[in-house]
């Protein structure tokens, strides 16, 4: 593989793109809807530990999906070969849907915006230079603080080249890069240890990674949640005011939230949101949407994996509930149009209705006003796990970082603190809303239905009344 090369002839090592066409026109003919969606993909994952490195992996894969739809009867079969004989063989498959009887569904909007350039960040930088790096961050950590115990570095970048094609003449091509940079260090002192991290990444290159000031921007986030849990207390429990720190915070909205709005949740009417266009969900105040058109983020996409051109998508405005996040299936079938949001793990998998990069708009509120009206309460700036039921929308948060309020103040920092809440009601609960937004460093990762899809979310500074916090304490 090179940057030079034209990526689609990734793609088109056993088939012409007519092919590929003719193909897709001849397994696809008896359905409502559907595509060929091909996919060449290399990744590679170094990790440093204990002083040196522990793994180094590489894989490529290229293989195929074939899709169709009838009704709402959707058949599906991939291959890792992308040739004329394995497409055929995955169209029998769709042999088994009912002819469609209903008139065919249009291709979507053409597009020629590119979000990325053809180049794949893992030619760009050699091996030993990769290796370098996570080097050379073990060393600094430990010469930052004599209580680093422990440091963990990760560097990972992957490249992809899709390409969509439709019975109708469709053609729709992207090109993904993807790279991340995470640290990890255990603090320890006095007989106690605790650990903080730091992540960033996104769509680009790994230059921004290489940098200094970025990696150092790591180094000196991660051992401050560290030297910051060192001194923590035991968390309070029971209900109270939540102040949530702008960016990463937003992955209780990504989660409590979002996916009660996609589409097929409300298509089947198992969303808490379902048919419940136009009506007030959340404070005055709150708007969140989606966007996978924002350049270099992590959930963003030129085309989604239907060739659907991504978008922003207002989901709810000024708390009243406006819309939902759609692939072409689910936006049929409800009678609107896609909104750029059909996802899907990789050519092995169906797309589904999937959130991009999810946020809610900044306010007008001074955030440091916003603290110094709490009179007793937390102050959340770090999430770790969660677990949600998307129907209810029911959560619980773990706290990675979290400090005490009392008197309009920070004061000490509490460890073992959860959010616990649902997501309907937290939105009702929002007495506070900042300028300043933030999305996250480019860290996320969302699961559905058995995938994982790279996502972003974001948020400006919140202040939530009536929270359940557990603790420790």
């Amino acid at each position: 593989m090179s940057s030079i090369v034209d990526p689609r002839s990734l793609l088109y090592r056993h088939l012409t793109p007519e092919d590929a066409q003719a193909l897709a026109a001849e397994t696809l003919r008896s359905c409502d809807d559907g595509e060929l969606y091909m996919q060449f993909m290399a990744s590679e994952a170094f990790g440093f530990d204990d002083g040196r490195l522990k793994t180094a992996d590489y894989s490529r894969d290229a293989g195929f999906g074939l899709r169709g739809v009838s009704g709402e009867m959707t058949g599906f079969a991939h291959a890792n070969e992308i040739s004329a004989k394995a497409i055929r063989r995955a169209g029998e498959t769709l042999q088994l849907l009912d002819p469609a009887t209903g008139p065919k569904a249009g291709p979507p909007a053409k597009s020629n915006r590119h979000l990325y350039t053809d180049a794949s960040p893992l030619d760009l930088v050699g091996f030993g230079e990769k290796v370098k790096l996570l080097e050379t961050i073990d060393a600094a950590a430990r010469a930052r603080d004599p209580r680093v115990a422990q440091v963990s570095a990760s560097l990972s970048g992957s490249w992809s080249v899709v390409e969509i094609v439709r019975p109708d003449g469709f053609i729709a091509t992207d090109v993904r890069p993807l790279v991340r940079l995470s640290v990890s260090i255990v603090a320890e002192s006095n007989g106690r240890r605790e650990t903080g991290s730091f992540g960033m990444g996104g769509r680009w290159l790994y230059d921004d990674l290489f940098r200094p000031e970025n990696w150092n921007r790591a180094i000196d986030g991660a051992l401050a949640q560290a030297l910051t849990n060192l001194e923590s207390i035991d968390a309070p429990a029971g209900e109270m005011t939540v102040i949530m720190a702008p960016g990463w915070p937003g992955v209780i909205l990504h989660e409590a939230v979002g996916h009660g709005l996609e589409g097929d949740f409300n298509r089947k009417g198992t969303s808490a949101f379902a048919g419940r266009i136009g009506e007030r969900v959340a404070a005055p105040g709150v708007t969140i949407v989606d966007d996978g058109s924002i350049a270099d983020r992590r959930g963003s996409l030129s085309v989604d994996d239907e060739g659907t051109p991504t978008q922003e998508t207002v989901l709810i405005e000024d708390g009243i509930l406006k819309g939902y996040m759609h692939d072409r299936l689910n936006a049929r079938l409800m009678g609107v149009e896609p909104t750029g949001n059909g996802r899907r793990e990789n050519y092995a998998h169906a797309p589904m209705p999937r959130m991009t990069n999810t946020f809610m708009r900044a306010g007008e509120q001074d955030p440091a006003e916003l603290l110094s009206g709490v009179k007793k309460g937390i102050y959340t700036k770090n999430f770790g796990g969660g677990q949600v039921d998307i129907v209810s929308g029911k959560f619980v948060f773990s706290c990675t970082e979290a400090y005490m309020v009392e008197n309009g103040k920070l004061g000490a920092p509490i460890k073992g603190a959860t959010i616990i809440g649902d997501g309907p009601s937290v939105l009702t609960r929002v007495t506070g809303i900042g300028n300043d937004l933030e999305l996250d460093r480019g860290i996320g990762v969302c699961g559905k239905g058995g995938q994982s899809v790279p996502a972003g979310v974001g948020q400006p500074t919140l202040v939530v009344e009536g929270l359940t916090v557990g603790g420790t304490a």
